[in-house]
């Protein structure tokens, strides 16, 4: 696999998989709470360590991956029993979920590696953000096209599910506002399923989700911006749904 790490400076690679026994037919439901999801999160900075870590120990099965799995042991030894670390292949072969946190400027790499893989999962949760200063053209390319709809372009039939963009990493492990209440997320998806798979995850690490809509608004998904700025509230994101642009 080319190399995708060298495009995350002093960043680890993390895959982390989905349910330890995917239903049979997509017809049936996928309830992240109904049993433990075996999750791979390929991306291993601050946010995929954070979420990885978080969904570990809400009793998921978690792999982090990266080029070089051995360096990742002081995060699966800080993630606890049921997270472990392999390759990036290794990880979205393990993975009926999948959460993708790298720069988009990686994004061809992770198609051209293990796209086809990734179009078999139940959900792909991505939780990365195009920044054309750091991803140059292709950044350009995916906010024009919008992130959601540049990913399917580049891996056709993956479920894409755009989450926690906009949430802090530093709130993944406390995710309650000043007042007490529960920070609330933004989701923005197409597939049924995989916006049910991705609503579970996030109630399960104490997130109150809210899908404001279809993929095609997912671009407003990051932080900061004219919408979001990682401390709303569910009631407060609901209002801020209606103002957002199919």
């Amino acid at each position: 696999m080319t190399d995708i790490i060298s495009m995350v400076p002093r960043r680890r690679v993390l895959a982390f998989a989905s349910l330890a026994t995917l239903t049979a037919s997509w017809g049936q439901s996928l309830l992240a709470a109904a049993a433990p999801l075996k999750i791979a999160t390929i991306g291993a900075g601050r946010m995929g360590g954070a979420l990885g870590t978080a969904f570990a120990k809400a009793g998921h099965q978690v792999m982090f991956s990266s080029r070089k799995p051995e360096e990742l042991k002081d995060l699966v030894t800080a993630a606890g029993p049921n997270a472990r670390a392999g390759t990036v292949q290794e990880a979205a072969a393990f993975g009926d979920v999948v959460v993708l946190v790298v720069p988009y400027g990686a994004m061809p790499e992770v198609a051209r590696d293990v796209g086809k893989v990734l179009a078999t999962k139940a959900l792909v949760f991505d939780v990365s953000n195009p920044q054309p200063q750091r991803d140059g053209d292709i950044g350009v390319k995916a906010l024009e096209q919008g992130p959601g709809e540049y990913l399917m372009q580049l891996m056709p039939g993956v479920r894409i599910v755009r989450g926690f963009n906009s949430t802090n990493w530093n709130s993944i492990p406390k995710p309650t506002r000043p007042d007490g209440g529960k920070l609330g997320v933004a989701i923005a998806g197409d597939d049924p399923k995989g916006l049910e798979i991705a609503q579970g995850l996030a109630r399960e690490i104490g997130f109150d989700p809210v899908v404001v809509g279809p993929l095609s608004v997912g671009k407003y998904l990051y932080r900061p911006s004219t919408f979001f700025n990682g401390s709303q509230s569910a009631d407060e994101i609901r209002q801020i749904a209606p103002q957002l642009k199919k």
